[in-house]
C-alpha cells in the first residue's frame, strides 16, 4: 500500500515475513469477519450468499496483504479486486455504507493480527509499525475509495438502464400496442398492479420555463414521458378521485392540460392518453385551464371531427361568419358570456361592462343572423356547438 517515506532494510523484513504469517491465516480472518459483518446488519445474508461472501473476504485480504509488502512499482492487484467488489456489491443492492464497513472492518483485522505476529515473534521490532501503520491505513483509504467509485458508477449505470426500461415500457403502454404480456411486464418493471385506477394526463408546457414533475402526492403516484409540446402523466390513482387529481395539477402544474377518464388497468392507458389528447384540445388558447374530459364531452365531439366541426360553423353561424370580425366577436363574446352565466342577461351584462339590454340586443340580432332561436333546446345545443367548434378547431 502506498506511503510517504521508504522502508528501511529492517522494516521490509518484518513485513515480509509477518505478510507470509498472515496469508496462511487469512482462512480464520475471513471466518471472523463474515460472522462479524453478518451479526452487523442482516442485509449482507441477503444481498450476498455466505460462501461467495466468503471466498470474495478472502481474496480482498489476500490482495491488501500483498500489497501491505509490495513495492510502490507493484501492480495493485487489491485496487482491481476492489473495482470489481463495487461493481458487484451495486448490482447485488448491498448497500454502500455497509460495503465500506466491511472494508474498515477487514483492515482493522489485519492490523490486529500483524501487531500479534509481531509481537510474538520479534516484539522489539512492534516499534517498526508506526510507519506502517501509516502505509497501510492509506492503502485501506485507496482501496475504499476505488469500491466506492466503482459502485457510484455501477449504480449509476443500473438506474440509467432502469430508468430507460420504464421509458420503453410507459411509452410502450401509452401507444397502446397490443404486444403480448406487455401489461404485466409493465406492472413488473414499474412497481404497479395491473389491474387498477389510472388516468393519463396531458399538460401543454413552456419549454422556456421550469417545469416540476410530481412524484407522489395525495395518494397518487405519477409516471411522467416528454414529448415535443407537452408533458405526459400516467397516475396511478389508488383511491383518489379525478376531482383531486385535476385540483392538484391546477396547483403544481399552472398552465393547461386535459385529462382522461378512469381506466382500470394497465393495457387500458393507450385509449387513455388518446382520450386525454381530446380533452386538451377543448382547451381554448385565451386562459389556462386543466379539463377533465368526461365534464367537456360536447365540446370533445366537436374538436375530435375537425372536417364536421367546420360544416357545423359554416351551417349554424352562415351570415355571421360575413361580419367584419371586431362586429362579429363582439356577437359571439356576448353569446359565449350568456351561456356561461346560465342563460341570464344581468349576469352577462356584468361580466361584459354593458347594459342587460345591450345584451339582449345583441342576442336578438345573433338569432336574426343564425336563423336560430336561443328558447328553442335544439338551436340552443347547435349554438353552443358552433361556438365551441369556431374557437377551438382550427380557421
Amino acid at each position: 500500500m502506498g506511503g510517504r517515506r521508504a522502508r528501511t532494510e529492517r522494516e521490509w523484513s518484518v513485513l515480509l515475513s509477518s505478510s507470509r504469517l498472515l496469508l496462511e491465516r487469512v482462512p480464520r480472518l475471513a471466518d471472523q469477519l463474515v460472522e462479524e459483518l453478518r451479526g452487523h446488519s442482516p442485509q449482507y445474508d441477503i444481498a450476498v450468499p455466505r460462501d461467495e461472501h466468503w471466498r470474495q473476504i478472502s481474496e480482498a485480504m489476500r490482495y491488501g496483504i500483498e500489497a501491505l509488502a509490495a513495492t510502490r512499482s507493484a501492480p495493485r492487484r487489491d485496487l482491481e479486486y476492489a473495482q470489481e467488489l463495487g461493481r458487484e456489491r451495486a448490482e447485488q443492492g448491498l448497500p454502500l455504507e455497509l460495503l465500506l464497513y466491511a472494508y474498515r472492518q477487514a483492515g482493522y483485522l489485519i492490523w490486529d493480527e500483524l501487531l500479534e505476529i509481531v509481537g510474538e515473534k520479534d516484539p522489539d521490532a512492534l516499534p517498526l509499525l508506526v510507519h506502517t501503520a501509516s502505509h497501510m491505513w492509506a492503502g485501506v483509504d485507496r482501496e475504499a475509495a476505488t469500491v466506492a467509485e466503482a459502485y457510484r458508477r455501477t449504480e449509476e449505470e443500473l438506474r440509467r438502464r432502469t430508468d430507460e426500461r420504464v421509458q420503453a415500457l410507459l411509452d410502450a403502454l401509452l401507444e397502446g400496442g397490443a404486444t403480448p404480456g406487455l401489461a404485466a411486464r409493465a406492472a413488473a418493471g414499474l412497481d404497479l398492479p395491473e389491474q387498477g385506477r389510472y388516468a393519463v394526463a396531458l399538460l401543454r408546457v413552456d419549454r422556456h420555463a421550469p417545469f416540476h414533475r410530481i412524484a407522489e402526492a395525495d395518494g397518487m403516484r405519477f409516471f411522467w414521458r416528454m414529448r415535443t409540446d407537452c408533458e405526459v402523466a400516467v397516475v396511478a390513482l389508488g383511491d383518489a378521485p379525478l376531482d383531486a387529481l385535476a385540483a392538484l395539477l391546477v396547483d403544481r402544474c399552472p398552465g393547461t392540460g386535459g385529462i382522461s377518464p378512469v381506466v382500470h388497468s394497465l393495457a387500458e392507458l393507450g385509449p387513455a392518453r388518446r382520450l386525454a389528447e381530446t380533452a386538451l384540445l377543448t382547451c381554448g388558447p385565451d386562459a389556462p385551464c386543466i379539463v377533465r374530459l368526461d365534464e367537456r364531452l360536447p365540446t370533445a365531439l366537436v374538436v375530435s371531427r375537425p372536417d364536421l366541426a367546420a360544416r357545423l360553423v359554416a351551417g349554424v353561424f352562415g351570415e355571421l361568419l360575413t361580419l367584419d370580425p371586431a362586429d362579429r366577436a363582439v356577437l359571439l363574446e356576448t353569446l359565449d358570456a350568456w351561456l356561461e352565466c346560465g342563460g341570464s342577461a344581468g349576469r352577462a351584462a356584468g361580466r361584459l361592462y354593458c347594459h342587460r339590454n345591450t345584451v339582449f340586443n345583441r342576442l336578438r340580432r345573433l338569432e336574426q343572423l343564425t336563423a336560430r332561436s336561443l328558447s328553442r333546446p335544439r338551436d340552443l345545443i347547435e349554438m353552443t356547438l358552433a361556438l365551441d367548434a369556431f374557437r377551438l378547431t382550427p380557421g
